[in-house]
């Protein structure tokens, strides 16, 4: 059976200090956060998905954004290089938390930057966003530690939003997603479908047909929903003010070894 853990990271009480790069900078209630946090948490472990709390780094105001520090592929962690040099010091406890699950260790080295926020995995194929955060040094390095997996890297431009999966995410059957002004270029993915609503690009795959998204998406979620799926709806907006959305929160390892 695949193996359903979800690395995820307690907020900072410095979460208010944020990087902000392509939107306005509006104030963040650190308290709500942390609800809206231990809510998403919940509602992971309550459709199936074993919760794994990373070591807290209090004096990283991003490091909740847990999938920015690693990438997974099958067994194989790759621990990144954030762009955003302040981000840096949070992928030690991360490496630890899948080293400990006995997870492969790789690492991306300067002169390579690269945020997991930008990789889409969709089956076999590995989108690499080419945004303001990942360059090309650290795509020919995941390149050459997940091609002799099987991995078919693909490089995507990203240059309006801060991560590729700020832009599109995936449904179960690879069908990628977005909000059509914010994709550099929809035709690069073979199934391209439109969504209304930006924070309607943003999906995590629960199992099955259940899908989880923000609660800003209401009509991205009847159009899901009007294709067979069913959407499971959290509140993220204080990390939305923060560029975050419900894939940045957690890290899903689906293929370990028991």
């Amino acid at each position: 059976m695949p193996s359903k853990k979800a690395l995820i990271r307690r907020p900072s009480p410095r979460l208010a200090e944020g990087l902000v790069t392509h939107i306005e900078r509006e104030k963040v209630d650190v308290d709500r956060a942390l609800e809206q946090w231990e809510a998403y948490a919940r509602t992971l472990r309550e459709h199936g998905w074993e919760t794994v709390e990373v070591e807290p780094a209090d004096d990283c105001p991003d490091s909740v954004f847990v999938e920015d520090t690693v990438v997974m592929y099958k067994n194989v962690a790759l621990i990144t290089r954030p762009g955003a040099e302040p981000r840096r010091e949070e992928t030690a406890g991360v490496e630890e938390a899948v080293a400990r699950l006995g997870c492969s260790v790789n690492w991306i080295w300067e002169p390579g930057t690269l945020d997991g926020g930008d990789v889409l995995k969709v089956d076999d194929t590995l989108y690499v966003g080419r945004s303001g955060r990942t360059n090309a040094a650290a795509v020919q390095q995941l390149r050459a530690v997940f091609e002799p997996l099987g991995a078919r890297v693909v490089p995507v431009p990203v240059t309006k939003v801060l991560h590729l999966k700020s832009a599109v995410t995936a449904l179960p059957d690879g069908t990628v997603i977005g909000h059509v002004p914010l994709v550099d270029k929809p035709s690069l993915f073979p199934r391209f479908l439109p969504v209304p609503e930006e924070s309607g690009a943003h999906v995590v795959l629960l199992g099955g047909d259940r899908l989880l998204m923000a609660a800003g998406a209401p009509r991205t979620a009847d159009l899901l929903a009007d294709l067979g799926y069913e959407p499971v709806v959290v509140d993220i907006s204080e990390f939305e003010k923060l560029e975050g959305c419900v894939t940045c929160l957690s890290v899903r390892l689906r293929d370990l070894y028991d």
